[in-house]
């Protein structure tokens, strides 16, 4: 791709993790140029002042927003941004013309009620709600590729989700029996002060939260009713663990055939994700860790089967910044566009 072809792009919310994340990743992209970054309380700051260590690529100033400016400059905006701006912004940008990805909470519900009794506030942008299609390329790589605005999961419900997937969809399992243990680096909590992301709070300890009421639950269960073809709950706890960036998720589920085995799991998860380059499905008896996905878009799934309680064990890592934020709404980018889906993403971890 020459120059003249590259799409001009911009973020709003460039100053947090994720902003940051969707710059490093576009600035290495062949197809995209970024012409705009945009912020509230970081408006008129070098985007070098806030991380000099991309100063060396990276002149641009964050500009206040403003959505008649963005439009005229740019095809392609993400937002990333707090749960509730979104949807006060998608509205006019596709109105004047641009694409909008997501990756903020919300645009990822189909029913708006759902989203206003876990996150609460006023919405008055049903039609434009009706737009979305959930932004999880393995799933819904068709309709992205046809989409005007995407709304991208997060990223306890991407690793979540790419391991229930094929269990629920081939009927392997009885859906009600899902237990989703998940664990993530701080990093998920975002870039704002919190007491509980402070070093000597995080450091040597391990800690559950939103126990049973969980913000992502309805977002999970939304996708597991979709590919069972019924209603399905799951439970669902995540936990803080001492790291930067990670994430693992351990599913647990009673198998409808007690005498299926690992292999066949194996060769199951292998078959559905044959056409999915940033899933690896591991082979029988080696378990994924977190630092191999670190600084990639990659999901390394491993199977397990415990014959004694006829349960399957899923076992599910991702770079919750990468695959679960910015490097997932790429993959989006890159379906809408045309482009080859890796388009300018990262295969290869840090390691050690």
């Amino acid at each position: 791709m020459g120059d003249l072809e590259r799409l001009p792009v911009g973020i709003i919310g460039a100053s947090g993790y994720g902003g940051v994340q969707l710059v490093r990743l576009l600035m290495d992209h062949p197809g995209v140029e970024i012409v705009y970054l945009g912020g509230n309380s970081s408006a008129g700051k070098s985007f070098a002042e806030l991380y000099p260590h991309l100063g060396h690529r990276v002149n641009l100033t964050i500009e206040a927003i403003d959505l008649d400016q963005i439009a005229k400059r740019t095809q392609v905006v993400f937002l990333s941004l707090p749960n509730g701006l979104a949807h006060q912004m998608a509205p006019i940008l596709l109105s004047k013309g641009c694409k909008v990805i997501d990756l903020s909470a919300d645009y990822r519900f189909r029913n708006l009620e759902t989203y206003k009794s876990w996150y609460g506030g006023e919405r008055h942008d049903q039609e434009t709600s009706d737009l979305a299609v959930y932004g999880l390329p393995e799933l819904y790589r068709d309709r992205i590729a046809e989409a005007q605005l995407i709304g991208c999961p997060g990223c306890y419900v991407t690793t979540s989700l790419l391991a229930l997937a094929p269990l629920l969809k081939q009927g392997l399992i009885i859906p009600e029996t899902a237990i989703i243990d998940a664990k993530s680096g701080t990093s998920g909590g975002g870039r704002e002060a919190k007491t509980n992301l402070l070093l000597a709070e995080a450091d040597n300890s391990l800690s559950p939260y939103g126990v049973a009421r969980h913000r992502h639950t309805p977002e999970i269960e939304q996708t597991c009713s979709d590919l069972a073809g019924h209603e399905v709950t799951v439970q669902f706890t995540p936990h803080l663990i001492p790291m930067v960036r990670g994430l693992l998720a351990t599913v647990y589920a009673t198998l409808r055939d007690p005498g299926l085995v690992r292999e066949d799991l194996v060769t199951i998860y292998t078959a559905f994700y044959r056409s999915s380059p940033f899933i690896r499905v591991l082979p029988a008896g080696i378990y994924p860790q977190t630092k191999w996905a670190c600084s990639t878009n990659l999901c390394y799934i491993g199977v397990e089967v415990d014959p004694r309680t006829a349960r399957v064990i899923v076992m599910s890592v991702t770079d919750n910044l990468i695959k679960g934020q910015a490097g997932q709404a790429v993959q989006c980018l890159n379906l809408l566009m045309g482009w080859d889906e890796t388009l300018g993403l990262p295969q290869l971890s840090f390691y050690p």
